[in-house]
């Protein structure tokens, strides 16, 4: 009779959570939601529906889980007749890609010789590394500035491409997943004759593997969203970004902002979906060595 009452009791505590958990769930994934049926309405509709809010338009914003006319007016203009948008999302491809290639060449190596190797000076560079980790972006902006400057870099892609290649978070997390490989593979590939280079390519990397797709797909979500940067040091529209980009379409065409946003939400959207076995198992890495070092 107890079990049978504990039982309840349990089942009880884990209906309950999954309740609350879907609530979150719901409210989490109504914005999105209203993203997206905004950008399947007409223009007189998505007046009647959010004027209230985007323009002076009289009565009171609502919400409708389904447009009355559906339309895709606002995509076909959006991709056939919209050449600026084109070129913002060009912009970021290239931006967040060259990041990225840069971090892969830098970031790797960096992590594997933090986590491997003994030098002179280790722990002071790496409570460096830390220290501008935690720096936020306006403290270090104006440094930033004058570097890009005396270098001639300011308006250009590179402006925002070599910052973000010696970021400090990808090292900070890679450095955790290469410590966490047992040491008895290293020194069993030592004992065949491999040689620093090859048991970084040959091991590090494979058994590294999914902390490299982590710092990859945080760093395309943060560079691919990213607005201080660009704003700071590009000052040509034609150089912009979709992140400053998006903003400039809300005072002209709703309907075509909301279908950009989307489109926009996408590549984000697929590369965490696709990729979010790895991030979670290089977080994972990350946590247990943590936990190893502390016990």
């Amino acid at each position: 009779m107890e079990k049978s009452t504990a039982a309840r009791k349990r089942k009880s505590v884990k209906w309950g959570i999954g309740l609350i958990l879907c609530v979150f769930c719901v409210l989490m994934l109504l914005p999105l939601l209203m993203l997206l049926v905004d950008s399947l309405m007409g223009k007189q509709e998505l007046m009647e529906t959010c004027g209230a809010v985007l323009s002076d338009y009289e009565g009171h914003a609502g919400f409708r889980l389904f447009p009355l006319y559906p339309t895709l007016r606002a995509y076909v203009r959006l991709l056939l007749d919209s050449p600026e948008y084109f070129t913002a999302f060009w912009n970021s491809m290239l931006q967040t890609a060259g990041v990225l290639a840069g971090q892969l060449l830098v970031a790797v190596p960096a992590a594997w010789a933090f986590a491997r190797f003994r030098f002179p000076g280790k722990k002071i560079l790496w409570f460096l590394y830390m220290l501008l980790m935690i720096l936020p972006f306006q403290v270090t902006m104006v440094s930033g500035y004058l570097v890009l400057n005396s270098v001639h870099l300011m308006d250009t892609h590179g402006a925002v491409i070599l910052p973000g290649i010696f970021s400090t978070l990808p090292v900070f997390i890679l450095q955790k997943t290469f410590a966490a490989i047992p040491g008895e593979v290293i020194e069993a590939a030592k004992i065949d004759g491999a040689g620093d280079i090859r048991i970084f390519l040959d091991i590090g990397i494979p058994l590294g593997k999914s902390g490299i797709f982590s710092i990859l797909i945080l760093g395309f979500l943060e560079y691919w969203n990213a607005i201080e940067p660009p704003m700071t040091y590009l000052k040509t529209k034609a150089l912009w970004p979709l992140s400053l980009y998006l903003p400039q379409m809300t005072g002209t065409e709703f309907s075509a902002a909301f279908a950009a946003s989307v489109v926009t939400l996408l590549p984000a959207v697929l590369l965490f979906l696709t990729g979010q076995e790895n991030l979670e198992q290089g977080i994972v890495a990350s946590g247990m060595e943590r936990k190893k070092h502390s016990e």
